[in-house]
Parts: C-alpha cells; structure tokens; sequence
C-alpha cells in the first residue's frame, strides 16, 4: 500500500483495526523463526565450511521447501505439473554439482 493509499484511508475515516487468528499469528512466528533465523544461520554456516560457488545453486531449493511448507502447512493441493517441477529442479541441482567427466 502506498502512502497516498494509507493517507486517502485514514482521510476517509476507514479503521485500521488489525485482527490476526491464531493461525495467522503461529505462520508468522514459523516464517520468522524457520524462514528468517533458522535458514540464514544454515546458510552461513555453510559459506562457512563450503565454496560458495559449490552451494549457490541451493538457492533454487527455495521453491522446493515454498511447495512443501504451503501443502503441509496451508494444505495446498500438489499437482503433477508441480510435482514434475519440483523433479526439474532436483535434476538441475544434480547437473550443476555432478563432477566433470575426466578427459
């Protein structure tokens, strides 16, 4: 939202109560502590201990955990065509870290 949206809203008087269900609430804690705390401190654990040229590619797992966390969490249906997404980009993975042939 914009600041002239946010402006125009309180100008006409809208309130700006802000209710969250408990559900709403445990999703941000989970976002916050897994999706912030918990994967940053991995990530520079790994910078850490490994190249970062060999670990950049983890990146693309993004989707991955975004897919799975949103089917167990949310409840969203998996459809073949995500699934077979989900197979491209294992299969990227694998191609990018495979070792190079020996010639």
């Amino acid at each position: 939202m914009g600041v002239s949206t946010a402006v125009l809203s309180l100008d006409l008087g809208e309130s700006w109560v802000w209710q969250f269900s408990a559900f709403a609430w445990g999703s941000l804690l989970v976002q916050a502590l897994v999706g912030a705390f918990v994967s940053y401190l991995a990530w520079m654990w790994m910078l850490a201990h490994y190249p970062a040229t060999k670990i950049s590619v983890f990146v693309f797992l993004t989707p991955v955990f975004a897919l799975l966390f949103g089917a167990l969490w949310l409840g969203e249906p998996v459809t073949p065509g995500l699934v077979a997404a989900l197979v491209l980009v294992a299969a990227g993975i694998v191609l990018v870290n495979r070792r190079p042939a020996a010639g």
